[in-house]
């Protein structure tokens, strides 16, 4: 389809939560009722049928927020021809994340959320346009087309786009071989986190890493940071079911300071742990440094991203060391954009990408980047979670073979469209779970998810 002939002639945005807390999904020592929510974009074009679907992802309350945010950037595409847009998607980041909104938070917090939502929507249009699933569109780019697609403004003491071209001209000579693993559904091995939420009893937790196992899983990631005595409990419970050739990972979002998680994680060392992920504040870069250099001597490693705003804090927490799994999140970052600047990075410092990916449609979106990893930038093969909730209600859900991998997107587009049929329950405030007195609790509840605080 000529993307020249395509115009962006209106927009819609709409507030999705899903009530997660119910089933303990997502609980964790921050978190301890989270919703499942989008900020959901659907740009509509001079095509018929032809949609593009962003969203971006929140936790309940501010979700309202983030919708406010979406609809102050979508209404600067409108009535703009699709190709304008594509022939440098760089550019069009720039510009979309430039001007008097810039002010309000420049390349973080809810801005850098609903930019990330209206991007999204451009290029799953795009990806549609030309009847690919997005992880192939852009592996289908020449080396100049993909560095085309990020501004390498800030990189650029770092990463040239000269210098970008260059390693994905090498990374290209082998490409051929990798794009025949993804189209057998070899190219992304899943990781198990569904078994491992706190809210979860020691009773469920056996149940379900037995699932996972019988899954074809070997990589298990549990939430802990509720006491040494309560982590080494349930830590053991996977040590149990999987044995000493499992690989076991743990995460406490965020919950220590530097000295607290240094401290602990090295009382845990012999349950040998892969990786301590956001052990303290996502923001503290040097802190990260500090406890990755403290514990290398314990064999554990330190990832963390779920929470790193843009490509200018993955860039110095890879210059600072700090790191031995990247875990970008693909509605934290803007878009497909900022994404493929943050997958050249980890290549450059060797580091793998290990996408964050636990909440609601994580995996659908996480799938394609962690193919467009391995297919056309890092060449290696890296680990991908996989949480098994929610993906009943996408057109192009998610799934894992028999053996433990992701199952290579085939739809066009970024796998973002939900089904119309999950607004009539879930839509805030008119869904019909949200005006039952069960939801309209929750709803009223200022403080949900705070301990000691939560009323509903």
């Amino acid at each position: 389809m000529d993307l020249n002939t395509i115009t962006i002639t209106s927009f819609t945005v709409r507030d999705l939560r899903w009530p997660t807390s119910l089933d303990a999904i997502g609980t964790d020592p921050m978190n301890l009722a989270g919703e499942n929510s989008f900020g959901y974009l659907q740009y509509k074009t001079n095509v018929p049928g032809l949609i593009g679907t962003g969203w971006s992802f929140a936790n309940g309350q501010g979700n309202d927020v983030l919708c406010t945010a979406i609809r102050s950037l979508a209404p600067r595409l409108l009535n703009r021809p699709l190709a304008s847009l594509t022939a440098n998607m760089g550019l069009t980041q720039r510009k979309l994340q430039s001007g008097q909104i810039r002010f309000m938070s420049p390349e973080r917090g809810v801005l850098q959320l609903a930019t990330c939502a209206v991007l999204n929507a451009i290029w799953d249009l795009w990806a549609k346009a030309e009847k690919k699933p997005l992880w192939r569109l852009v592996a289908d780019f020449s080396p100049e087309e993909l560095v085309r697609a990020i501004d390498f403004r800030y990189l650029s003491d770092v990463l040239t786009p000269e210098q970008a071209v260059e390693m994905l001209r090498e990374t290209g000579k082998s490409k051929a071989e990798r794009l025949q693993l993804a189209l057998e559904n070899k190219a992304v091995p899943a990781y198990n986190t569904s078994a491992g939420w706190l809210g979860h009893s020691d009773d469920k937790v056996r149940e379900l890493l037995g699932q996972a196992v019988q899954q074809g899983f070997r990589h298990f990631k549990l939430k802990a940071g509720l006491g040494l005595e309560v982590d080494r409990k349930r830590l053991g419970l996977v040590r149990e079911a999987v044995g000493d050739e499992g690989v076991l990972m743990v995460d406490v979002n965020q919950i220590w300071d530097v000295d607290e998680a240094i401290e602990y994680m090295k009382q845990l060392a012999d349950l040998k742990i892969w990786f301590i992920e956001e052990p303290t504040s996502p923001d503290d870069i040097l802190g990260h440094a500090r406890i990755r250099a403290a514990l290398k001597p314990y064999g554990i490693g330190v990832a963390t991203g779920e929470h790193v705003n843009n490509r200018v804090m993955f860039k110095q927490l890879l210059q600072a060391h700090a790191l031995d799994a990247v875990q970008l999140d693909a509605c934290r970052l803007a878009s497909i954009n900022e994404i493929l600047a943050v997958l050249l990075l980890s290549a450059k410092f060797g580091v793998p990408v290990v996408p964050h990916s636990g909440g609601a449609g994580m995996v659908e979106l996480c799938s394609h980047i962690s193919t467009i990893d391995f297919v056309a930038v890092s060449g290696k093969k890296s680990i991908l979670e996989y949480t098994d909730h929610l993906h009943e209600a996408f057109e192009a859900p998610a799934a894992i073979t028999p053996d433990g991998m992701h199952v290579t997107p085939v739809a066009p587009g970024y796998s973002c469209d939900v089904k119309e049929s999950v607004f009539g329950e879930f839509e805030c405030p008119q869904g019909s779970f949200w005006r039952s007195a069960k939801g309209l609790e929750m709803l009223n509840d200022p403080w949900r998810g705070t301990l000691g605080e939560q009323t509903s």
